[in-house]
């Protein structure tokens, strides 16, 4: 047997004092020192591999929260602005009704221009720059950012309609001075409305009737002004409306108060927007303490509430 082939290995006991000798091929250990070899290195590899993408895991997750939390700090900054929006919307809201009744008092409620400018369409671009946002936040974000642009767009289109109503009404209201002091804009006294303009069940017989006023149920004795500058011309007792006052504001607009307890003017005084002329009172055919109130324009009674600008 050629000895070269392989090795012969003794191993000797302490105790015994005994020898045992093995013999292997050297081509058999050499085959299983590289596959030692082999698996050691793919154990090492795999395990460098596999503590990498854990790593690289983990980061992700980190990175990963942190997208999610700008993305909530995105959506709440969303949701404030889209309140601002909404606020916006609701003050919008209250200039189209202060503009319809500024016409109402003015007579430009039939001007040509806002039917005119109710045509213009609306521009801009719809993109917005959206491609700096679509890899930072979800979808439904990008959906809130793209309502919130067309929300806009619509208050910049009825921010522009208001703008240049109010543009006309400037120019009207400069040569209107003397008949905007004329004209009664404000409540005559502080209370609830008890009952309105227009056909109403009467308290008295419950038969229906014309009601050509507005009455303002308050405190008796509470005080009563003039909306708007004029004359008296009025002061007397009335079978309905009891003690009565008239004030003419020239342009062909008269006020009524009616049911006062007491007159602080007679007739061919002149007085102020916010002056006092009376206390309320329960006087004639009345429920209880409360003004009536009427704005009457050419002989004809309409409602008063389209002459009051405030709240």
């Amino acid at each position: 047997m050629d000895k070269k082939k392989f090795y012969n290995i003794i191993i000797c006991s302490e105790l015994t004092g005994k020898f045992r000798s093995f013999r292997i091929y050297k081509n058999i250990l050499k085959t299983c020192i590289n596959i030692f070899i082999i698996i050691t290195l793919s154990v090492t590899g795999f395990s460098v591999f596999f503590i990498k993408q854990h790593i690289k895991m983990n980061k992700d997750l980190v990175d990963l929260e942190d997208i999610r939390r700008e993305n909530r700090l995105q959506k709440i900054e969303i949701e404030r602005f889209a309140q601002k929006i909404r606020d916006f919307e609701v003050q919008m809201i209250r200039l189209e009704k202060f503009d319809k009744k500024l016409r109402i008092i003015t007579a430009l409620e039939d001007s040509e221009n806002p039917s005119l400018i109710e045509g213009w369409g609306m521009g801009g671009s719809d993109k917005w720059e959206m491609t700096e946002f679509s890899a930072a936040l979800e979808k439904d974000s990008l959906r809130s950012i793209k309502k919130l642009y067309k929300d806009l767009e619509h208050l910049r289109f009825q921010a522009n309609l208001r703008e240049i109503s109010f543009m006309e009404l400037d120019e009207f209201f400069k040569d209107q001075t003397y008949f905007l002091a004329s004209t009664p804009s404000i409540w005559p006294t502080r209370g609830w409305l008890s009952s309105k303009f227009g056909y109403r069940n009467s308290p008295f017989t419950g038969s229906r009737e014309m009601h050509k006023g507005t009455d303002i149920a308050t405190r008796m004795n509470t005080p009563i002004i003039s909306p708007a500058d004029g004359v008296v011309i009025r002061v007397t007792i009335n079978h309905g409306f009891g003690n009565m006052l008239e004030i003419d504001h020239g342009y062909g607009i008269v006020t009524r108060y009616g049911h006062n307890s007491k007159h602080l003017v007679k007739v061919g005084d002149r007085v102020k927007r916010g002056q006092i002329i009376a206390k309320v009172g329960n006087t004639g055919r009345s429920t209880g303490p409360h003004l009536h109130y009427e704005v009457i324009v050419n002989g004809i009674q309409v409602n008063p509430l389209k002459y009051i600008l405030e709240d």
